[in-house]
């Protein structure tokens, strides 16, 4: 499959929904757990797409597409959600994404954004020069990342449980 904004947007436009039909009314023994040491809860994960929303996606795609001279992209706090989300219940979160998502996507269709305007650059603090359309497909992939993570997160809850059937269930490894 290639690349489109439509293509893009069919993901973009659920994860909010698929993120609260899975975790919205929980246990905290469900969505505030972690792997571990410096590994995040399905709470923390959608602080942390919250955090995006915010600072990251459109900030950089207005930056690409800006006539400015410096192209550079502001570094990207992977950890803000830990502060930012302080004293937030899920649900809360859960609704900020979904509302934050929701008018980005609109901006995102109010660029009216050409093929052209898909291979103009903007520079990456890490990985240096990116398009618009790496960024985009990231924006999608990104989504789709922090879902599995969720769901890792949430079945390794029965990784002893589930006895010799670990062998076969890959989130298990």
């Amino acid at each position: 499959m290639s690349f489109s904004i439509e293509r893009s947007i069919e993901i973009l436009e659920r994860t909010p929904l698929v993120l609260k039909q899975l975790l919205s009314g929980l246990p905290e023994h469900w969505t505030g757990v972690n792997e571990g040491p410096e590994t995040w809860s399905p709470y923390d994960v959608i602080g942390h797409l919250i955090h995006g929303e915010t600072t990251d996606w459109t900030k950089r795609m207005d930056i690409i597409l800006s006539d400015g001279g410096n192209k550079e992209f502001a570094t990207f706090d992977r950890f803000a959600q830990f502060q930012e989300s302080k004293g937030k219940s899920l649900e809360q979160l859960l609704n900020t994404f979904h509302d934050e998502r929701k008018s980005n996507i609109t901006y995102l269709l109010s660029k009216n954004i050409s093929k052209t305007d898909l291979q103009k650059t903007g520079i990456h603090p890490k990985f240096g020069k990116v398009t618009l359309q790496q960024l985009l497909s990231t924006w999608v992939a990104h989504d789709l990342d922090h879902i599995m993570q969720i769901s890792r997160v949430m079945a390794k809850q029965y990784r002893e449980d589930v006895g010799p059937w670990k062998e076969y269930l890959k989130i298990m490894q």
